[in-house]
């Protein structure tokens, strides 16, 4: 068996977790794969692949080669994929885009899992995930945002983690919900439902009040909740998180990943930050291999989104204020990685 597990070299991601079983699905994904998809997702690697289907028992070496994991945790439709393409970094460091293994996790906490078996599992997914292509690269997770609820465990199981709180402003949120149509609308329901399970949502609503508003209302519910657990942790963790609006990271790139460089423990000079800048933040992150897109494509397209649900947006939002204000939840994010 020992033999066997050298032989899984870093390339074989831990894709999905089987707790009836007890057993990982290891898949081979290559680095330039990882880079090119926008999300760790049977639907974007064309398919479900070979799996590799081991016990998990038998995984513990595979665990000795990880490093330190450092996070972003989002609120969605906040630049997170883009942000996560900029430490693809041969040498310097390697991110995973919302490996599917830590939503298995959240399905099966939801589905009852017995905390004693899944608190070891959760760490040790994290160890699967954390394998270096090259000696000396740093580990960057972004997770789903549906796992933002595993954040506290996350960082208190590990020591060195460091973390990236990332948002969008609430009515560039609630613009590109909006956007995105029925789909959007729906998905920030099925969002909202997975924040009720883990008891995430502030307190005040009944399931009445939820069932009665409006889509954008529940989206904006689900943008507080994500807030108040973001302050919760920095709360807990100030030396270990710092928080970012995605516009401050849109008009101020240099900055913003010269100081979280420094926050994951990522070595670059300002010459080859500046060369992972000009190529990743001037293509669309949903497609880095495709058409040319800059920030100003990306703030025409949230006026016309806003634009086009304005009155709408508007009320949604002097609601959401009034809910915050009392909630005791800021409309800012705790410890700005910027000042």
């Amino acid at each position: 068996m020992n033999a066997a597990m050298n032989a899984l070299g870093p390339d074989w991601l831990a894709h999905r977790y089987d707790p009836t079983h007890d057993a990982v699905h290891l898949r081979r994904v290559d680095r330039a794969t990882r880079a090119r998809v926008p999300f760790l997702t049977d639907e974007e690697l064309g398919g479900p692949g070979e799996p590799q289907v081991i016990r998990r028992a038998d995984l513990a070496a595979l665990r000795t080669a990880a490093v330190p994991a450092q996070f972003i945790f989002h609120s969605a439709y906040c630049c997170s994929t883009l942000l996560a393409n900029a430490y693809d970094r041969p040498g310097q460091a390697f991110s995973l885009k919302e490996p599917v293994i830590l939503n298995d996790l959240v399905g099966w906490r939801h589905r009852g899992a017995p905390p004693e078996r899944l608190g070891p599992m959760l760490g040790e997914a994290v160890e699967l995930l954390a394998r270096p292509f090259e000696r000396g690269e740093r580990c960057i997770i972004k997770p789903s945002n549906v796992v933002n609820g595993f954040a506290p465990a996350l960082l208190a199981m590990q020591p060195e983690a460091r973390a990236l709180l990332l948002y969008a402003p609430l009515e560039v949120y609630l613009g590109s919900i909006a956007k995105k149509g029925l789909w959007g609308r729906r998905w920030v329901r099925d969002l909202l439902s997975k924040q009720l399970r883990e008891q995430l949502v502030l307190p005040g609503f009944s399931a009445e009040d939820y069932f009665l508003q409006t889509d954008l209302q529940v989206a904006a519910v689900g943008w507080l909740a994500q807030h108040a657990l973001y302050h919760r942790l920095a709360a807990k963790f100030p030396e270990r998180v710092r928080s970012l609006d995605s516009e401050v990271l849109l008009e101020r790139p240099h900055e913003a990943l010269a100081a979280l460089d420094q926050l994951f423990g990522v070595a670059c000079s300002d010459e080859d930050r500046g060369r992972v800048i000009a190529t990743v933040f001037s293509r669309n992150a949903k497609n880095p291999q495709g058409e040319r897109y800059s920030a100003a494509d990306r703030k025409a397209a949230q006026v016309e989104a806003v634009g086009q649900y304005e009155d709408e947006i508007a009320k949604v939002l002097e609601w959401a204020r009034a809910v915050a204000e009392n909630a005791g939840v800021p409309m800012s994010g705790p410890l700005p990685l910027l000042g």
